[in-house]
Protein backbone atom coordinates (compact mmCIF):
# COMPACT_ATOMS: atom_id res chain seq x y z
CA UNK A 1 0.00 0.00 0.00
CA UNK A 2 1.47 3.62 -1.31
CA UNK A 3 0.73 6.69 0.36
CA UNK A 4 -1.24 7.70 -2.77
CA UNK A 5 -4.24 5.17 -1.84
CA UNK A 6 -4.31 6.66 2.05
CA UNK A 7 -4.66 10.32 0.35
CA UNK A 8 -7.09 8.89 -1.79
CA UNK A 9 -9.28 7.60 1.03
CA UNK A 10 -8.76 10.48 3.52
CA UNK A 11 -9.19 12.83 0.46
CA UNK A 12 -6.34 14.56 1.09
CA UNK A 13 -3.05 15.24 -1.29
CA UNK A 14 -0.28 12.70 -0.49
CA UNK A 15 1.95 15.68 0.82
CA UNK A 16 -0.19 16.03 3.58
CA UNK A 17 -0.14 11.98 4.22
CA UNK A 18 3.65 12.28 4.54
CA UNK A 19 3.52 15.08 7.14
CA UNK A 20 1.13 13.06 8.69
CA UNK A 21 2.46 9.89 9.18
CA UNK A 22 5.18 11.73 10.61
CA UNK A 23 3.17 13.49 13.47
CA UNK A 24 3.75 17.06 11.67
CA UNK A 25 1.84 19.98 13.88
CA UNK A 26 1.57 21.77 11.07
CA UNK A 27 -1.54 19.21 9.66
CA UNK A 28 -4.59 19.26 11.69
CA UNK A 29 -4.81 16.74 14.23
CA UNK A 30 -8.18 15.31 13.45
CA UNK A 31 -6.54 15.35 9.67
CA UNK A 32 -3.45 13.33 11.33
CA UNK A 33 -5.82 11.34 13.63
CA UNK A 34 -7.62 10.07 9.92
CA UNK A 35 -4.34 9.89 7.73
CA UNK A 36 -3.23 7.79 10.71
CA UNK A 37 -6.45 5.53 11.25
CA UNK A 38 -6.88 4.98 7.51
CA UNK A 39 -2.98 3.80 6.89
CA UNK A 40 -3.70 1.54 10.19
CA UNK A 41 -6.60 -0.14 8.15
CA UNK A 42 -5.53 -0.79 5.17
CA UNK A 43 -1.95 -2.07 6.36
CA UNK A 44 0.12 0.48 5.63
CA UNK A 45 3.37 -0.36 6.91
CA UNK A 46 6.81 2.03 6.00
CA UNK A 47 9.10 -0.53 7.28
CA UNK A 48 9.44 -3.98 9.05
CA UNK A 49 9.83 -1.97 12.16
CA UNK A 50 6.25 -0.87 12.39
CA UNK A 51 8.40 2.34 12.73
CA UNK A 52 7.14 4.78 14.78
CA UNK A 53 4.57 6.06 12.96
CA UNK A 54 1.23 3.99 14.12
CA UNK A 55 2.14 3.80 17.81
CA UNK A 56 -0.37 7.05 18.79
CA UNK A 57 -3.27 4.79 17.87
CA UNK A 58 -4.85 2.00 19.77
CA UNK A 59 -4.59 -1.73 18.14
CA UNK A 60 -3.92 -5.09 19.74
CA UNK A 61 -0.29 -5.74 18.78
CA UNK A 62 1.39 -9.25 18.53
CA UNK A 63 4.82 -8.12 21.56
CA UNK A 64 6.69 -9.91 18.72
CA UNK A 65 5.93 -7.99 15.88
CA UNK A 66 6.79 -4.50 17.96
CA UNK A 67 9.15 -2.15 17.24
CA UNK A 68 12.04 -2.60 20.04
CA UNK A 69 14.05 -0.66 22.56
CA UNK A 70 17.16 -1.77 24.14
CA UNK A 71 17.22 -1.04 28.10
CA UNK A 72 20.73 -1.33 29.26
CA UNK A 73 22.86 -1.48 32.31
CA UNK A 74 26.35 -0.87 33.32
CA UNK A 75 25.45 -2.03 36.96
CA UNK A 76 27.87 -5.29 38.77
CA UNK A 77 25.07 -7.70 38.31
CA UNK A 78 23.32 -9.05 35.54
CA UNK A 79 19.55 -8.04 36.23
CA UNK A 80 19.35 -4.59 38.42
CA UNK A 81 15.29 -4.01 36.88
CA UNK A 82 15.07 -7.78 38.52
CA UNK A 83 16.75 -6.55 41.87
CA UNK A 84 14.91 -5.71 45.42
CA UNK A 85 15.64 -1.80 45.06
CA UNK A 86 13.26 0.81 43.15
CA UNK A 87 15.04 -0.18 39.49
CA UNK A 88 11.93 -3.12 39.28
CA UNK A 89 9.94 0.15 39.30
CA UNK A 90 11.58 2.41 36.96
CA UNK A 91 11.79 -0.53 35.07
CA UNK A 92 7.96 -1.11 35.22
CA UNK A 93 7.24 2.28 34.39
CA UNK A 94 9.51 1.93 31.07
CA UNK A 95 7.68 -1.38 30.18
CA UNK A 96 4.15 0.26 30.39
CA UNK A 97 4.70 3.26 28.71
CA UNK A 98 6.67 1.90 25.90
CA UNK A 99 4.02 -0.86 25.21
CA UNK A 100 1.58 2.38 25.21
CA UNK A 101 3.45 3.47 22.61
CA UNK A 102 4.05 0.63 20.44
CA UNK A 103 7.04 -1.09 21.66
CA UNK A 104 8.64 -3.78 23.98
CA UNK A 105 11.86 -3.57 25.71
CA UNK A 106 15.05 -5.73 25.68
CA UNK A 107 17.27 -5.81 28.46
CA UNK A 108 21.15 -5.70 27.69
CA UNK A 109 23.52 -5.83 30.45
CA UNK A 110 27.36 -4.25 29.28
CA UNK A 111 29.14 -6.31 31.76
CA UNK A 112 27.84 -9.58 30.75
CA UNK A 113 30.82 -12.46 30.05
CA UNK A 114 32.67 -11.59 27.04
CA UNK A 115 30.42 -8.34 25.85
CA UNK A 116 31.63 -4.94 25.00
CA UNK A 117 30.51 -2.08 23.29
CA UNK A 118 31.04 -2.90 19.61
CA UNK A 119 29.91 -6.46 19.94
CA UNK A 120 26.48 -4.78 21.99
CA UNK A 121 26.20 -2.74 18.36
CA UNK A 122 26.20 -5.68 16.22
CA UNK A 123 23.77 -7.22 18.14
CA UNK A 124 21.60 -3.69 18.25
CA UNK A 125 22.02 -3.82 14.16
CA UNK A 126 20.68 -7.10 13.67
CA UNK A 127 17.64 -7.07 15.45
CA UNK A 128 17.04 -3.21 14.54
CA UNK A 129 17.05 -1.78 17.77
CA UNK A 130 17.83 1.92 17.73
CA UNK A 131 16.84 3.85 20.71
CA UNK A 132 18.08 2.91 24.23
CA UNK A 133 16.99 3.18 27.51
CA UNK A 134 19.66 3.50 29.92
CA UNK A 135 19.57 2.63 33.96
CA UNK A 136 22.87 4.73 34.87
CA UNK A 137 25.72 3.38 36.59
CA UNK A 138 26.56 3.17 40.02
CA UNK A 139 29.94 4.93 39.31
CA UNK A 140 29.40 8.50 38.47
CA UNK A 141 31.40 10.05 35.71
CA UNK A 142 30.65 6.89 33.75
CA UNK A 143 31.90 7.19 30.06
CA UNK A 144 29.62 6.46 27.25
CA UNK A 145 30.62 4.16 25.08
CA UNK A 146 31.22 5.96 21.73
CA UNK A 147 30.22 2.79 19.95
CA UNK A 148 26.56 3.36 20.95
CA UNK A 149 27.04 7.15 20.01
CA UNK A 150 24.88 6.67 17.07
CA UNK A 151 21.36 5.85 18.70
CA UNK A 152 18.72 7.44 20.58
CA UNK A 153 19.62 7.52 24.00
CA UNK A 154 17.62 8.60 27.17
CA UNK A 155 19.12 8.00 30.61
CA UNK A 156 17.59 8.06 34.00
CA UNK A 157 20.01 10.00 36.66
CA UNK A 158 23.16 11.89 36.41
CA UNK A 159 25.68 9.36 36.84
CA UNK A 160 26.35 9.15 32.63
CA UNK A 161 29.08 11.24 31.95
CA UNK A 162 28.21 12.81 28.32
CA UNK A 163 25.35 14.84 26.77
CA UNK A 164 22.37 12.82 26.96
CA UNK A 165 18.42 13.39 28.01
CA UNK A 166 17.79 12.56 30.77
CA UNK A 167 15.34 11.94 33.30
CA UNK A 168 15.54 12.11 37.35
CA UNK A 169 13.71 12.75 40.47
CA UNK A 170 13.33 16.48 41.59
CA UNK A 171 15.81 15.82 44.76
CA UNK A 172 15.78 20.00 45.04
CA UNK A 173 12.42 20.76 45.32
CA UNK A 174 11.93 17.76 47.72
CA UNK A 175 14.46 18.51 49.89
CA UNK A 176 13.21 21.84 50.64
CA UNK A 177 9.51 20.14 50.65
CA UNK A 178 11.01 17.88 53.50
CA UNK A 179 12.72 20.88 55.75
CA UNK A 180 8.86 23.11 55.16
CA UNK A 181 7.43 19.85 56.52
CA UNK A 182 9.62 19.38 59.82
CA UNK A 183 9.36 22.68 60.20
CA UNK A 184 5.22 22.87 59.79
CA UNK A 185 5.25 19.85 62.49
CA UNK A 186 7.30 22.25 65.43
CA UNK A 187 10.68 20.72 64.63
CA UNK A 188 12.89 23.50 64.81
CA UNK A 189 16.76 22.33 64.69
CA UNK A 190 16.70 19.52 61.91
CA UNK A 191 19.83 17.93 61.12
CA UNK A 192 21.07 15.99 57.91
CA UNK A 193 22.56 13.04 57.62
CA UNK A 194 24.22 11.60 54.13
CA UNK A 195 25.07 8.18 52.98
CA UNK A 196 27.87 7.59 50.48
CA UNK A 197 27.61 8.49 47.23
CA UNK A 198 24.73 10.57 47.94
CA UNK A 199 26.60 13.75 47.19
CA UNK A 200 27.34 13.29 43.32
CA UNK A 201 24.30 11.19 42.04
CA UNK A 202 22.17 14.30 42.37
CA UNK A 203 24.42 16.94 41.88
CA UNK A 204 24.68 17.50 45.93
CA UNK A 205 21.26 18.68 46.29
CA UNK A 206 19.94 17.74 49.85
CA UNK A 207 23.55 19.66 50.73
CA UNK A 208 23.04 22.59 48.39
CA UNK A 209 18.77 22.94 50.07
CA UNK A 210 20.00 22.00 53.48
CA UNK A 211 22.52 24.70 53.52
CA UNK A 212 20.38 27.69 51.47
CA UNK A 213 17.34 26.74 53.58
CA UNK A 214 18.77 26.94 56.96
CA UNK A 215 20.51 30.29 55.67
CA UNK A 216 16.88 31.83 55.28
CA UNK A 217 14.23 30.37 57.10
CA UNK A 218 16.47 30.07 60.78
CA UNK A 219 17.23 33.38 62.57
CA UNK A 220 18.95 31.48 65.77
CA UNK A 221 21.88 29.55 66.21
CA UNK A 222 24.51 27.78 63.51
CA UNK A 223 22.59 24.99 61.45
CA UNK A 224 23.76 21.40 62.84
CA UNK A 225 26.85 20.17 60.90
CA UNK A 226 26.07 17.52 57.76
CA UNK A 227 26.99 14.22 59.12
CA UNK A 228 28.54 11.75 56.49
CA UNK A 229 27.76 8.29 57.19
CA UNK A 230 28.78 5.59 55.19
CA UNK A 231 27.63 3.20 56.71
CA UNK A 232 25.01 2.40 59.74
CA UNK A 233 27.51 2.34 62.58
CA UNK A 234 26.44 3.55 65.71
CA UNK A 235 29.29 4.83 67.36
CA UNK A 236 29.59 8.28 65.08
CA UNK A 237 25.81 8.63 64.77
CA UNK A 238 25.50 9.04 68.85
CA UNK A 239 28.17 11.35 69.01
CA UNK A 240 27.01 13.13 66.30
CA UNK A 241 23.35 13.84 68.21
CA UNK A 242 24.74 14.27 71.56
CA UNK A 243 26.83 16.75 70.21
CA UNK A 244 24.90 18.58 68.01
CA UNK A 245 21.32 17.93 69.32
CA UNK A 246 19.06 18.10 66.41
CA UNK A 247 15.46 17.60 66.76
CA UNK A 248 14.93 15.74 63.81
CA UNK A 249 16.79 13.72 60.76
CA UNK A 250 16.22 14.51 57.37
CA UNK A 251 18.39 10.64 56.16
CA UNK A 252 19.20 10.24 52.21
CA UNK A 253 20.56 7.41 52.44
CA UNK A 254 19.98 3.08 51.47
CA UNK A 255 16.31 2.09 52.57
CA UNK A 256 17.91 -0.96 54.53
CA UNK A 257 20.03 2.17 56.34
CA UNK A 258 16.89 3.55 57.07
CA UNK A 259 15.65 0.08 58.73
CA UNK A 260 19.02 0.12 60.87
CA UNK A 261 18.87 3.20 62.00
CA UNK A 262 15.30 2.76 63.64
CA UNK A 263 16.43 0.06 65.86
CA UNK A 264 19.56 2.04 67.18
CA UNK A 265 17.63 4.84 68.02
CA UNK A 266 15.39 2.23 69.88
CA UNK A 267 17.98 0.71 71.55
CA UNK A 268 19.17 4.09 73.10
CA UNK A 269 15.74 4.95 74.00
CA UNK A 270 14.76 8.06 72.11
CA UNK A 271 11.39 8.62 71.61
CA UNK A 272 10.21 9.13 67.73
CA UNK A 273 8.39 11.06 66.81
CA UNK A 274 7.68 13.08 70.13
CA UNK A 275 11.22 13.58 71.27
CA UNK A 276 13.22 12.93 67.39
CA UNK A 277 11.45 13.12 64.44
CA UNK A 278 13.10 11.00 61.28
CA UNK A 279 12.19 12.14 57.90
CA UNK A 280 13.55 9.92 55.03
CA UNK A 281 14.89 10.78 51.41
CA UNK A 282 14.86 7.87 49.12
CA UNK A 283 13.87 5.83 46.03
CA UNK A 284 11.76 3.84 47.96
CA UNK A 285 9.79 3.76 51.26
CA UNK A 286 7.87 0.67 50.77
CA UNK A 287 7.20 -1.45 53.99
CA UNK A 288 9.04 0.72 55.96
CA UNK A 289 6.41 2.87 58.33
CA UNK A 290 8.70 5.73 57.82
CA UNK A 291 8.06 9.37 56.72
CA UNK A 292 9.19 10.73 54.12
CA UNK A 293 9.66 11.33 50.13
CA UNK A 294 10.50 8.76 47.73
CA UNK A 295 11.18 9.13 44.18
CA UNK A 296 8.33 8.78 41.70
CA UNK A 297 9.71 5.47 40.10
CA UNK A 298 7.50 4.36 37.48
CA UNK A 299 6.57 7.69 36.36
CA UNK A 300 10.29 8.61 35.93
CA UNK A 301 10.37 5.48 33.75
CA UNK A 302 7.50 6.17 31.52
CA UNK A 303 9.19 9.34 31.12
CA UNK A 304 12.34 8.13 29.80
CA UNK A 305 10.08 5.67 27.62
CA UNK A 306 8.26 8.81 26.23
CA UNK A 307 11.34 11.18 25.79
CA UNK A 308 13.13 7.95 23.85
CA UNK A 309 10.29 7.43 21.34
CA UNK A 310 9.97 11.27 20.79
CA UNK A 311 13.67 11.57 19.34
CA UNK A 312 12.93 8.63 17.98
CA UNK A 313 9.80 9.75 15.79
CA UNK A 314 11.79 13.04 15.06
CA UNK A 315 14.83 11.06 13.59
CA UNK A 316 17.43 12.51 16.68
CA UNK A 317 20.12 9.83 16.59
CA UNK A 318 22.70 10.21 18.22
CA UNK A 319 24.25 12.55 21.08
CA UNK A 320 22.53 16.00 21.31
CA UNK A 321 24.20 19.44 21.48
CA UNK A 322 21.40 20.60 23.51
CA UNK A 323 20.63 17.40 26.03
CA UNK A 324 17.48 17.82 28.28
CA UNK A 325 16.77 17.33 31.33
CA UNK A 326 13.34 16.42 32.98
CA UNK A 327 12.61 16.33 36.59
CA UNK A 328 9.83 14.24 38.37
CA UNK A 329 8.97 15.26 41.38
CA UNK A 330 9.22 12.86 44.65
CA UNK A 331 6.20 11.34 46.38
CA UNK A 332 5.29 12.21 50.15
CA UNK A 333 4.33 9.15 52.44
CA UNK A 334 2.92 9.77 56.10
CA UNK A 335 4.30 7.10 58.24
CA UNK A 336 4.65 7.28 61.83
CA UNK A 337 8.41 9.03 62.67
CA UNK A 338 7.16 12.89 62.65
CA UNK A 339 4.83 14.68 64.49
CA UNK A 340 1.24 15.82 62.72
CA UNK A 341 1.53 19.62 61.39
CA UNK A 342 0.93 21.81 64.16
CA UNK A 343 -2.58 24.00 63.49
Amino acid sequence: MSTRRIAQLARVSATTVSLALRNNPKIPVATRRRVLTIAQQIGYRPDARVAELMTQLPRKRNPQDMACLGVISFYDHAHVWDARTHFPLIYAGMKARANELGYRLEPFWLHAPRMTPARLRSILDARGIRGLLCFGSPNFGEAWPAELDTYAVVTQGLSIRAPMHRVASHIHDGMWRALDAVQQRGYRRPGLILGAGVGPHNAHAYLCVYLGWCELRREEEPPVPVLRWPAAEEAPLMDWMQQHRPDVLLVAHETETLVELTRMLRRRRWRVPSELGLLALVPTLAGTNITGLQGNQQLVGARAAEMLVARMREHEFGLPTQPRLELVEMEWVEGNTLRPALR
